[in-house]
C-alpha cells in the first residue's frame, strides 16, 4: 500500500485537497440563504429541478444545494453541519465512502448528498442495517426533506410509510384516556435531544414509498424486493424503480459482512423427511479428532475413516459414497457441521420454538433467513424443533451485485480503512477519512492477557467494579450471547449493577445504549451495541452537572472481551468511547482459550507465562503480543476476502445469465411487443413453419389478444426454464470442485459448463413456447399453463407461507389450491 502511495499518491489526501475550495463556497453562501422564507424552499428546490431538466449538472450547483440544506437543518432540527459534514457529504457526492469516527453525525452528513441526488426525480436509496434506523433517520431527517420539499418513503419489514408531518395519530394517542406509554414509545423517538411530536409516518403500498424522492431501508428488503420485482406477473405490481443512486451506512457491515450470504428466495419442494433425525443421532456418537476434525479457519468439517465406517454401521449401508448416491454424505456433514461448527446463542437462539440466525457481526437476529442446502434443517433437527421442509430456489443474488447495479453508489461508516482494499475491488469505492470535528481524546490501552478464560472473567469483574466506584461509566463489548449473559453472572455475583443488551432483548436497544453513558452506569452488549445510537457522557439527556462529573471521571470505559476476526468490528467498539472530543478509554481482555488466540500463538504465548509463573487471573501487558494478534487478524480478514472474492466469481457467472433473463423478462412484461416479436422470430430455428404458424394463431386471435396471451406465457415459460436453471447451476456448483484432481480450474469449468446449460435452458425454452403457441385460445387472460411451479412470493424476507384458499399469488385470480398450490 505504501509503494502504491508513493507511485500513485494518496487518494484520499487528493479527494479532500480538491474537496475543500467547495466548502468554503458554501460557507459563502450561508448568508445569503439564511434571508431565504421558510416557505421559500420549496420554490428554491423547484429551480434546481428545472436546471436539470434544461440540461445543468449537478456539480453545477452543488454549493447552493448544499448551502440550502445546512439552513433548513437549523431551522428544523436546530442543528448546522460542521465543515467537517459538509466535507463528508461532498465525498459521499462523488461517490466515495467517508469513513467518520462514531459521534461525528454520518445520518444529518447523508442529507446533504441525498438532496442534490434527488433533485433529478430518479430516486434515491437511504440503506441502513435495521428497521429501527430506517424508520428513526426517515422521521428525523425528514422533517429537512419536508421543509426543501422533498418527499420521503421507508420500506420495512412489515409495512411501508411516506413521512407525513399532517399525520395525526400521535395527537389522538396523546389525547386518548387509554393510552400507554408503550403506545406513545412507538411514535415517539429521542435523539439528540430532538423529540418527534407531531411528525409521523402514513401507512402507504411499497411502490408508493419507492415513488418518494428520498426512500430509506434496509439492505435485505432492497434486495429481495428487486427479486419479488422479478417474479411478477403484472407491471402495476412492481416496486421499485431504476437504481439511480444509493448511500449504504454502516457500509463495511452491509457490503462485506451481510455480503457472505446471498439473498434467496425459496418454496417449499417436498415434506422433510426423517433423514435429519437419524443423521442427527449419528452425530451424536461421533467424537472430535476421532470420528472428524475441525478447521476453525476454514470453518469447515472432515470426516476420519473411522467416523465413516461408524455411520456406516450405524445406517447399515456397504458404502456411503455408493450406496443412494451422494445424499447420504450430504445429510452426514450437515449434521457433523450442525454440532460441531454452529452454536447456540452465538450462531443462533431458539426462540418460538425456531432456529434464528443471529448475525456474528451485529448480534441482531435474523428472522425469516436461513442456512441453505440443508444445514438449517440439520440445526433445527439437533434442537428437536420441527424441521422446516426443503426448499426450492426462484431467485437469487448476492448483495455485491445487488449494490453494483446502481448508477452511483457511496457509503458512510466509522471503520472502513482496514477494507479499503476489498471495498475497491469489489465495488470501485474510494475510501477517504474525514477529520473529526474537535481531535480525539481517547487512550487505548494495551490488550490485558489472561492464560484461561475464567480468570480473564474475574479479572474483569475486578476491573469494573474498581471503574464503578470512582463513578466512570463502562460498556462492555461481548462476541455472542453466551458470553455476554455469563459476563452478567460474574457481575451479579459482584454486586454490580448492570444493563445487558443482546438479540433477546433488542427491543430496548435505544433506551438502554443512550443511558449507558450515565455515571456509574455499566451496560454489556453484543457487536450490535451502539448501532446508530450515540453514547452521551451523563446519560440523555443530561444536565451540564452530570456530564461535567462523568467527563472529570475519565469518560466511557469501553471493555472488550475478546477480540473479533476483523480489526474494524473492534474498532467500532473503542469508537463508542470519546465522542466529539470528549475523554474516553478501551482496552481488550483477552484469554489464551479465546478463538482467535486458539488459532494464532497461543503456545508462545503460553510458554512465556507458564515460565513466569503467572496465575490465571492475572495478565500480562505486551505491545508485541498485541501487535502479533492484530496481524492474525489481518491474515484472517485476507483470506475472508479471498473467500468473498471466490464466492462473487461465482455469482458473476449467474449474474450475467441474470440480467440477460431479468432484462427480457421486465421488457415482456411492460408488454414490448417488438422484445416479443424477437422473441418469436428466434423459434424458425427451432422448427420450419414457425412463423406460418405465429401469423395463423394472430390472426385467429386478433393482434391485441394474441400478444396478451403470449406475454403471459412468455413469462410462465421464462420462470420455469430459469428456475430449473438455477437448480442446475447449484449441482454444476458443487460438483465442478472434484475437477480440480484432475489438473482442472473448476471457476473456467464452471464457466464454460453454466454457457452451456444457458443455452441449452434458451433453447429449451424456445420449444416450450413453440409447442404451446397452438394452444392460445380466444380467453387471452387465462393463457396456457405450461407447468405450474409451486411458488410463493413472500411479503418478508424469506419463506411466507400461503393458505390454500387464498388467492394465489401469481396473480391468476383462483385460490392457491387450485392454482400453484397443486
Amino acid at each position: 500500500m505504501s509503494i502504491l502511495k508513493s507511485l500513485f499518491g494518496d487518494t484520499s489526501t487528493k479527494i479532500i485537497k480538491g474537496i475543500k475550495p467547495k466548502v468554503e463556497e458554501i460557507n459563502s453562501l450561508e448568508e445569503k440563504v439564511s434571508l431565504l422564507k421558510n416557505e421559500e424552499f420549496p420554490l428554491e428546490t423547484q429551480k434546481l429541478k428545472e436546471k436539470i431538466r434544461s440540461g445543468e449538472k449537478l456539480e453545477d450547483f452543488e454549493s447552493l444545494a448544499f448551502a440550502l440544506v445546512r439552513e433548513a437543518s437549523k431551522r428544523t432540527l436546530g442543528q448546522r453541519h460542521f465543515d467537517v459534514q459538509l466535507l463528508g457529504g461532498a465525498v459521499l457526492h462523488r461517490g466515495n465512502i467517508a469513513e467518520m469516527k462514531t459521534g461525528e453525525g454520518k445520518t444529518l452528513v447523508a442529507t446533504l448528498p441525498a438532496y442534490i441526488n434527488a433533485l433529478g426525480g430518479k430516486g434515491v436509496h437511504v440503506v441502513t442495517v435495521n428497521d429501527y434506523l430506517a424508520r428513526r433517520d426517515a422521521i428525523w431527517m425528514g422533517q429537512i426533506y419536508n421543509f426543501l420539499g422533498l418527499s420521503v418513503g421507508i420500506i420495512g419489514h412489515e409495512a411501508s410509510y411516506l413521512y407525513d408531518p399532517e399525520h395525526k395519530q400521535i395527537q389522538e394517542l396523546e389525547k386518548s384516556k387509554d393510552a400507554k406509554n408503550t403506545d406513545l414509545d412507538k411514535v415517539r423517538d429521542i435523539e439528540g435531544g430532538f423529540k418527534v411530536v407531531h411528525e409521523f409516518l402514513r401507512p402507504c403500498t411499497r411502490r408508493q414509498s419507492y415513488a418518494a424522492d428520498i426512500t430509506y431501508g434496509t439492505n435485505n428488503e432492497f434486495g429481495f424486493d428487486y427479486l419479488r420485482d422479478n417474479l411478477e406477473y403484472e407491471e402495476g405490481n412492481l416496486r421499485q424503480r431504476e437504481f439511480n443512486y444509493a448511500i449504504v451506512d454502516e457500509v463495511d457491515s452491509i457490503l462485506i459482512d451481510e455480503a457472505r450470504t446471498p439473498l434467496i428466495i425459496s418454496a417449499p419442494s417436498g415434506e422433510a423427511g426423517d433423514l435429519y433425525r437419524v443423521f442427527t443421532k449419528v452425530a451424536e456418537r461421533m467424537n472430535e479428532n476421532e470420528d472428524y476434525e475441525v478447521d476453525e479457519k476454514l470453518k469447515a468439517i472432515t470426516l476420519t475413516e473411522k467416523g465413516i465406517d461408524k455411520a456406516e454401521g450405524f445406517l447399515k449401508v456397504g458404502n456411503i459414497y455408493t450406496e443412494k448416491g451422494m445424499k447420504l454424505v450430504h445429510h452426514l456433514e450437515n449434521a457433523v457441521r450442525a454440532k460441531a461448527l454452529f452454536k447456540k446463542d452465538t450462531d443462533y437462539v431458539v426462540k418460538n420454538n425456531e432456529v434464528v440466525i443471529v448475525d456474528a457481526f451485529t448480534g441482531r437476529m435474523q428472522p425469516g433467513r436461513r442456512w441453505s442446502g440443508g444445514l438449517h434443517q440439520a440445526i433445527e433437527s439437533k434442537e428437536g424443533v420441527k424441521v422446516e421442509q426443503e426448499s426450492r430456489t426462484f431467485a437469487s443474488i448476492t448483495f455485491q451485485n445487488y449494490f453494483r447495479m446502481y448508477k452511483k453508489l457511496s457509503g458512510m461508516t466509522g471503520t472502513a480503512l482496514t477494507s479499503s482494499e476489498e471495498l475497491y475491488t469489489v465495488y470501485g469505492l474510494n475510501t477517504v477519512s474525514i477529520p473529526t470535528n474537535r481531535p480525539i481524546q481517547r487512550i487505548d490501552h494495551n490488550d490485558f492477557i489472561f492464560q484461561t478464560e475464567i480468570g480473564k472473567f474475574k479479572a474483569l469483574a475486578k476491573k469494573v467494579k474498581e471503574l464503578n466506584e470512582k463513578g466512570q461509566p463502562v460498556l462492555i463489548g461481548t462476541v455472542s450471547i453466551e458470553k455476554n449473559e455469563l459476563i452478567s453472572e460474574y457481575l451479579k455475583r459482584s454486586g454490580i449493577k448492570h444493563e445487558v443488551l443482546n438479540a433477546k432483548n433488542h427491543e430496548r436497544e435505544g433506551e438502554i445504549i443512550a443511558q449507558a453513558g450515565r455515571k456509574k452506569a455499566v451496560t454489556i452488549a453484543t457487536n450490535m451495541a451502539g448501532r446508530g445510537v450515540d453514547i452521551k457522557l451523563g446519560g440523555n439527556p443530561s444536565t451540564p452537572l452530570e456530564y461535567e462529573e462523568v467527563k472529570s471521571s475519565g469518560g466511557l470505559f469501553v471493555l472488550g472481551t475478546e477480540r473479533h476476526e476483523a480489526r474494524r468490528i473492534d474498532n467500532q467498539l473503542r469508537g463508542r468511547s470519546a465522542r466529539q472530543g470528549d475523554p474516553g478509554e478501551t482496552q481488550f481482555f483477552v484469554s489464551l482459550e479465546d478463538s482467535l488466540m486458539r488459532v494464532f500463538a497461543k503456545d508462545m504465548i503460553k510458554n512465556l507465562m507458564g515460565r513466569l509463573g503467572i496465575a490465571e487471573d492475572q495478565p500480562i501487558e505486551n505491545r508485541l503480543i498485541t501487535r502479533s494478534l492484530e496481524t492474525a487478524q489481518g491474515k484472517i480478514e485476507g483470506f475472508n476476502f479471498d473467500s468473498r472474492k471466490h464466492v462473487l466469481e461465482y455469482d458473476d457467472v449467474l449474474n450475467f445469465q441474470r440480467g440477460k433473463i431479468y432484462g427480457r423478462r421486465r421488457k415482456i412484461l411492460s408488454g414490448d411487443h417488438e422484445t416479443m416479436n424477437g422473441f418469436l422470430a428466434e423459434l424458425s430455428k427451432i422448427e420450419d413453419g414457425a412463423g406460418d404458424k405465429v401469423i395463423s394463431k394472430k390472426k385467429e386471435l386478433g393482434e391485441e389478444k394474441f400478444y396478451l396471451g403470449l406475454r403471459r406465457m412468455l413469462i410462465q415459460a421464462i420462470d420455469i426454464s430459469w428456475v430449473d436453471h438455477l437448480e442446475a447451476m447449484d449441482y454444476l456448483r458443487s460438483s465442478v470442485n472434484l475437477r480440480a484432481y484432475g489438473q482442472r480450474d473448476p471457476l473456467i469449468e464452471y464457466k464454460k459448463e453454466g454457457l452451456r446449460l444457458f443455452k441449452d435452458m434458451e433453447e429449451a425454452l424456445q420449444r416450450q413456447v413453440y409447442e404451446a403457441i397452438s394452444k392460445l385460445n380466444q380467453d387471452a387472460n387465462s393463457s396456457v399453463q405450461i407447468e405450474k411451479p409451486k411458488i410463493v412470493l413472500p411479503s418478508g424476507a424469506g419463506l411466507t407461507k400461503v393458505g390454500r384458499n387464498d388467492p394465489c399469488s401469481c396473480g391468476s385470480g383462483k385460490k392457491f389450491k387450485h392454482c400453484h398450490g397443486k
